[in-house]
């Protein structure tokens, strides 16, 4: 859109960026391999876990000799932090540890990580980094509905926001009415939450009669969870601002792991200084991991290059995604948007389903909120899939039918399974200040 691009300005400058981003290839690459060989006699000595998994494959820190040999050392997953909950993979004595962040435990035990004081510092030069590739700017106001506490989305971006020299406004999550009016009155430029609550924040620009293409707004930076471009579009249209991708996880270190560019917008950059990307087949991942070639699909790993109390070698994030060669920042690969989950696809009647599929259908189809559930339930000996999706406000009951029926056809024809569709009210699904819960599970066990 000309309207954004004029609002946002230039692209930063090449003289503005770190020095790691302006790193050749070759210089890069040295760097993660003595950065990789540091990490692994690190977490070796240091985290017991990884020395019995590490004997138990038959590798030592010593057999890395260059980038490649990665795929010797065997995987970390959540199940293994949980094993160890809740301190058992630091690698450094409790008074080094200067902050501990946790999963929300909905599953099981939560998943503990710390953070030594080079730990927090190196944390917000990456999410400086990642502000300033989205559009921010020292001096910016930045209005952060990510949630404060426990959760890295919140903190790790305040810390980030004042690294870069920007003036944090800490609304975090929640008092969707609030957010609107602080909105309204302060004056942000660049706004961080999940995807799916700033929709429902649009919703309510809409029911305060309040037009948000005229707010102070050039750039909102989304993570968390998996979006699409057609939700893109539809947030740059709504909104007349750049819709930006970021992405992280605690395990890893939190928000700021790659960050998408605003200038290019066409997938993230990986900050390949700090952690190391792999693609694996999902099938073959709990051992070693089958790697697989750049440009092909797989699920992401992360070794982290840098960190001091938590040390991660080759952790499983379960997201699929591709490495692609990189652009604006042409040294760090990129990774292309995440498709969906290894373990949250839905395999029906034989075939593999994502919810982002269903999101995509759901955002084209005319009359539709961008507001979806998925329901799996049984039928007799079967699986069904149904698909509950709110209507706009200004949506005849007509266009309703039609629009279910278009719905049921599109997801047939380009996912190979057929599927219900009702048609509820706006406002009826449940909203989320955080991530989105898209699928129900209802099935028989």
């Amino acid at each position: 859109m000309t309207t954004v691009a004029r609002r946002l300005g230039d692209a930063p400058a090449p003289e503005s960026l770190d020095p790691a981003e302006r790193m050749s290839v070759d210089e890069l690459r040295d760097l993660q391999l003595q950065r990789l060989q540091w990490t692994l006699r690190h977490a070796y000595a240091n985290v017991p876990h990884y020395t019995r998994a590490f004997d138990a494959h038959s590798v030592h820190p010593d057999d890395c000799r260059e980038l490649s040999d990665i795929a010797k050392f065997p995987t970390t997953n959540k199940a293994d932090l949980r094993d160890n909950y809740p301190f058992g993979m630091f690698a450094v004595p409790q008074d080094q540890v200067r902050r501990i962040h946790a999963s929300s435990g909905t599953t099981g035990r939560p998943t503990v990580v710390g953070y030594t004081a080079k730990d927090i510092d190196d944390w917000a030069g990456l999410i400086a980094r990642s502000i300033r590739a989205a559009g921010g700017r020292p001096g910016h106001k930045i209005h952060n509905a990510y949630g404060y506490g426990l959760f890295t989305g919140g903190l790790g971006a305040h810390y980030g926001i004042e690294k870069l020299g920007a003036t944090a406004i800490p609304v975090s999550g929640g008092m969707t009415p609030r957010q609107v009016q602080l909105i309204t009155d302060f004056a942000p430029d660049v706004i961080m939450l999940t995807p799916s609550y700033m929709l429902t924040l649009l919703d309510e620009f809409a029911r305060q009669g309040i037009d948000p293409t005229s707010t102070s707004l050039k750039v909102g930076i989304f993570g968390a969870e998996p979006w699409t471009e057609q939700m893109r579009s539809e947030i740059e249209e709504r909104m007349d601002m750049h819709a930006v991708d970021i992405y992280g996880l605690s395990e890893v270190m939190g928000p700021g792991v790659s960050q998408e560019c605003v200038e290019t917008k066409d997938g993230l950059h990986i900050w390949e200084d700090h952690f190391l990307p792999e693609v694996v087949d999902p099938l073959e991942a709990d051992g070693r991991g089958r790697a697989l070639p750049d440009g092909e699909e797989g699920e992401l790993l992360f070794t982290s290059l840098t960190k001091e109390a938590l040390p991660i070698i080759r952790y499983r994030t379960r997201d699929l995604t591709t490495l692609l060669p990189g652009t604006a920042r042409p040294s760090m690969r990129r990774m292309a948007k995440i498709t969906g989950r290894s373990d949250d696809m839905i395999i029906l009647r034989g075939v593999n389903v994502f919810p982002t599929q269903i999101e995509e259908i759901v955002l084209r189809t005319p009359g539709f909120a961008p507001h979806f559930q998925l329901e799996l339930t049984t039928q007799g000996r079967m699986d069904a899939l149904s698909v509950r999706v709110e209507a706009r406000a200004d949506t005849p009951a007509q266009r309703r039918e039609t629009a279910a029926a278009e719905l049921v056809r599109a997801v047939k024809e380009s996912v190979g399974v057929s599927v219900a569709c009702e048609v509820v009210d706006p406002d009826t699904l449940e909203r989320s200040v955080g991530k989105l819960q898209r699928l129900l599970d209802r099935r028989e066990r």
